[in-house]
């Protein structure tokens, strides 16, 4: 069980790749911290892992405010005495395509969730590592983190700034022993890919090399070996994890 003793906190544990994670991490023995927005499917999470014989708690935060994240990283250590490991996995995608009818509330929505969530989520954590000499952090982008699509903009943007983030980071606290990585998935099957049209979802399958899309199972695996020690000499590094998308 290679996170054995180890304790690990999930951002947007609610549901697909975050939920999926959050239960990768139990099965390999690791004390999880499930954090959404969501308290229902929070929980939800909380009991698929118990049932499967693990240990987890659910932390109600909104990742866009500092008080939130601080308290959610404080509760980890209260309940669990540390913390080794977090996927700062909570993001958002819906805007409207055309960046000359966006409207300021729209921006400040997704770099706030995408971005100021996850420069948040480090600031704590990292706090917290700092303390103990040690940790592994993921973040999430996105294949359009390294690429860009003329009709997402804010997301593209709000992405290429997380694999920005994680790298400059990654560089500030490498000989602290906190490495820091990001994953860049490419479309998975998730509830938002379920609920687009059939057109649409032959459309995102064809982006990809492989010929379909990914399962949040898949990323999930990513993260496990980038929080594990199996990466102990990986860091400031993007894992697409896109079925070649990027590659082409």
């Amino acid at each position: 069980m290679i996170l054995q003793d180890k304790v690990a906190l999930v951002t947007g544990g609610t549901s697909g790749i975050g939920r999926a994670t959050a239960i990768a991490y139990a099965q390999q023995q690791a004390k999880v911290v499930v954090v959404g927005r969501r308290i229902d499917e929070g929980e939800e999470t909380v009991q698929l892992i118990q049932e499967a014989g693990g240990e987890a708690i659910f932390v109600q935060s909104d990742v866009t405010k500092e008080a939130d994240v601080k308290a959610m990283v404080d509760k980890a250590v209260d309940v669990f005495g540390r913390l080794d490991i977090a996927f700062n996995n909570a993001g958002t995608v819906g805007e409207n395509p055309s960046l000359i009818e966006q409207t300021e509330a729209e921006y400040d929505r997704t770099m706030n969730v995408n971005v100021k969530g996850v420069w948040l989520s480090m600031k704590y954590e990292i706090a917290q590592m700092l303390k103990q000499g040690s940790g592994a952090i993921v973040n999430m982008a996105s294949a359009l983190g390294v690429i860009a699509l003329p009709n997402i903009l804010l997301y593209t943007a709000s992405k290429h700034a997380v694999v920005g983030l994680t790298k400059a980071a990654a560089l500030q606290y490498a000989k602290a022993g906190i490495r820091i990585n990001v994953v860049a998935p490419g479309s998975i099957k998730t509830d938002m890919f379920e609920a687009a049209t059939d057109e649409a979802k032959a459309y995102l399958a064809g982006l990809h090399p492989i010929g379909r899309v990914g399962t949040p199972l898949e990323v999930a695996n990513a993260v496990l070996f980038l929080s594990s020690d199996m990466a102990s000499f990986v860091t400031g590094e993007t894992l697409m994890i896109d079925g070649g998308f990027v590659a082409q």
